[in-house]
């Protein structure tokens, strides 16, 4: 009896042992189908999300945040009307904020890694990358500097993208010239550790606003109104107020980022200076610091995790509002951008400037004191701005002004380039672009590394 008990008792865990590898080996075929099917499948959606945020692509999720104007011209720089110079939140609702972290442990980088670069920059045309052996003396300059990043010309003043361009309205209307092969230029950068900041020139497009004059700023005595460039050509302007013009400056962007660049830099992102008397931007418009401030929104929420940045007249760090006119007021138009890049060139401003209380008889003899004046009542008003996104990233003075009469200019050499530098970093930045249109820099102002 005792026998058969223990016999029974054997087969029973025989029966046991036998299940429970059964059972286990049915839990790891399920297990297994699910890793084959909805585990990859997350994966792979994983994946496409990073590209759409790393290529700026558009998102359902709508973030708020966004990127220039510089004073800064190819027309050799000679005056704040003729020159202007382009950071980014993420895809998300918190308007701003790093990118929640992935369960799955994605290698997404975050807009916070991607700033972390302490850009030390200088403007390059696109004509000058596109000169081989113009491109190569720059990436050893940077590899034997302190130069780690380089602003290039996307679209710059003359409404031309400078190399082919896939995006449909501006193959429509011709706007792009092979001025270099920026597949090649970004990699020969890259491959050296460059950083690569896509400059866009906005509302001066020459192109497309001759090419849609519904888009166009007019004229209050009929036809579009025009500027003259320093060439004695006369150029349209595109008015902000037309929104349909804003979807073509972001599909640029778009392929830019999608190409490779680092940033994505927005320059002319204002309204047209000068007499406004004679420029019909239409009836019942809005302020246009806020017409302004609503197109960085858009290209924010249109770039999502795109690093933007705006370039600002100098001046606007001292002036209250909009008080120059043309839709640039500090303590706004930085609410939803990574960077503002103001122009603080000397030679720009006017004779007799008073700049953080102090007056400035000739602001181009005294370099230093006028960047770090307007640095400082910059930091002052904008510390004073609530959730005010964007850090200050100045361009800086590498060209002699000499068209601003004798004895009101110097010759600006290393030394003078040199005093900019330490003036942004006494007031406490630590980023800097160096501007010259004919990109004739002074090299010995730069720190050997």
């Amino acid at each position: 009896m005792d026998k058969a008990k223990k016999g029974i008792v054997g087969l029973i865990v025989l029966i046991s042992i036998i299940f429970s590898i059964m059972f286990s080996a049915c839990t790891k075929l399920n297990l297994s189908a699910d890793q084959n099917g909805v585990v990859s499948t997350n994966i792979d959606v994983i994946d496409v999300n990073v590209t759409d945020d790393e290529a700026g692509n558009t998102n359902s999720t709508g973030s708020t945040g966004i990127a220039a104007d510089n004073g800064n011209s190819n027309e050799n720089s000679q005056d704040n009307n003729s020159a202007d110079k382009s950071g980014g939140n993420v895809n998300n609702d918190s308007g701003g904020n790093e990118p929640e972290e992935n369960s799955a442990g994605d290698d997404k980088v975050d807009v916070k890694d991607r700033k972390k670069i302490e850009v030390k920059a200088l403007y390059l045309t696109g004509w000058t990358v596109g000169h081989p052996e113009k491109l190569e003396h720059y990436i050893n300059l940077a590899n034997s500097t302190e130069i780690n990043s380089y602003v290039v010309d996307i679209k710059d003043d003359d409404g031309y993208v400078g190399y082919e361009s896939n995006v449909p309205a501006v193959r429509e209307i011709g706007a792009w010239k092979k001025k270099y092969d920026v597949d090649k230029v970004l990699k020969a950068f890259h491959d050296n550790n460059i950083h690569v900041i896509g400059r866009i020139v906005c509302f001066k497009d020459p192109v497309l606003s001759g090419k849609k004059p519904e888009l166009a700023v007019k004229h209050v005595n009929g036809g579009l109104w025009k500027e003259k460039n320093s060439n004695g050509e006369m150029i349209s302007w595109l008015n902000p107020y037309e929104k349909d013009s804003w979807p073509y400056l972001i599909e640029i962007a778009r392929e830019a980022v999608e190409k490779g660049f680092d940033e994505i830099q927005f320059d002319y992102v204002r309204f047209p200076s000068g007499d406004k008397k004679v420029m019909d931007f239409g009836q019942n418009r809005p302020e246009k610091y806020k017409t302004i401030n609503e197109f960085l929104r858009y290209a924010r929420n249109e770039l999502p995790g795109v690093v933007l940045s705006a370039d600002i007249f100098g001046i606007v760090c001292e002036s209250p509002g909009d008080t120059e006119d043309i839709g640039q007021y500090l303590e706004t138009i930085g609410l939803d951008i990574d960077y503002i890049s103001p122009m603080l060139y000397p030679s720009h401003y006017a004779l007799g400037q008073v700049v953080n209380g102090i007056k400035f008889p000739k602001p181009d003899l005294e370099p230093y004191a006028v960047v770090y004046n307007s640095l400082v009542k910059a930091k002052n008003r904008i510390s004073q701005v609530q959730g005010y996104k964007a850090d200050v990233r100045p361009y800086i003075q590498d060209f002699t002004a000499s068209w601003i009469g004798e004895g009101n200019y110097q010759v600006y050499t290393a030394k003078q380039v040199r005093e900019q530098i330490q003036a942004v970093y006494d007031a406490e930045y630590k980023e800097w672009i160096l501007w010259d249109a004919r990109n004739k820099y002074e090299e010995d102002a730069l720190l050997k590394e």
